[in-house]
């Protein structure tokens, strides 16, 4: 198994993509502490003896306490994995030449405090290890324009460019620094919330709105969650060793690197 021993922790766990990462971890041998800013969600995971724990992401003293928890209960932290997000509602449909500066802050304020907060602290945890791997899921918006989405594409290119800089900064320790981009997932409720926005202005139905994602990769199709899973664990890894500084494009073609 690609994990075993590994000790995870996995923030945003209640939500569609840290659930499958979290089940693809636990698949593969890892030892998993599940977060989320609402309890219930992550509960429904439900993985075997996964930790569970309510920790709101975007609070520093709240993160620090559970990452010592889990030292004191596993003895360390091999890999950090922050899939958290905040409600898309707030964010999407306006268009930016009528967006008021607080909504359009909103996500790149929300997105990078949460990145930061879980990756400073476990680089403080990894770097005396010598040893770790910190992981964030980020989007195509990171890399091309897209319009009614306000303030989440400078969000997702703001963290890549911290995944970089962290990983400068980490990687002469043992620590890697890895992204995953992912495009629209049907599975995940990111899609539909992304279609709903414009869905009166384009005509189209969600269907259509599928279809037309999908034209525009490679395979003529749309990503899974269990192929994002089989990345993530991947890059998790010490198979992935030589992999840091970078955010995987898992785009299936739609966007060229």
């Amino acid at each position: 198994m690609m994990l075993q021993d590994k000790v995870a922790v996995i923030y945003g766990a209640g939500g569609a993509i840290g659930g499958a990462v979290a089940r693809a971890f636990a698949r593969e041998g890892a030892t998993l502490f599940l977060t989320g800013h609402r309890l219930a969600p992550v509960e429904a995971v439900a993985i075997g003896a996964a930790d569970v724990a309510q920790v709101d992401a975007l609070d520093e003293r709240a993160v620090d306490a559970h990452l010592r928890s889990v030292v004191d209960k596993a003895g360390r932290v091999d890999i950090s994995f922050n899939a958290a997000g905040i409600p898309d509602a707030d964010i999407l449909g306006v268009p930016l030449a009528e967006l008021d500066v607080e909504r359009f802050l909103l996500p790149v304020a929300a997105y990078l405090r949460s990145y930061f907060l879980t990756a400073r602290l476990a680089a403080r945890h990894m770097v005396p290890n010598r040893s770790g791997v910190i992981m964030r899921v980020t989007a195509l918006h990171s890399r091309t324009g897209i319009p009614l989405v306000g303030g989440y594409g400078p969000a997702m290119a703001a963290m890549e460019a911290l995944t970089r800089g962290l990983s400068a900064e980490l990687a002469p320790h043992g620590v890697r620094v890895v992204g995953l981009r992912p495009q629209a997932m049907p599975e995940t409720a990111t899609i539909r919330e992304a279609f709903e926005p414009r869905a009166a202005a384009s005509g189209l139905t969600w269907e259509q709105w599928q279809d037309r994602l999908a034209s525009r990769t490679h395979a003529r199709r749309l990503m899974t969650l269990t192929e994002l899973a089989d990345a993530a664990v991947f890059a998790a890894s010490d198979r992935a060793s030589g992999l840091t500084g970078t955010t995987l494009n898992l785009t299936m073609g739609s966007l060229d690197d």
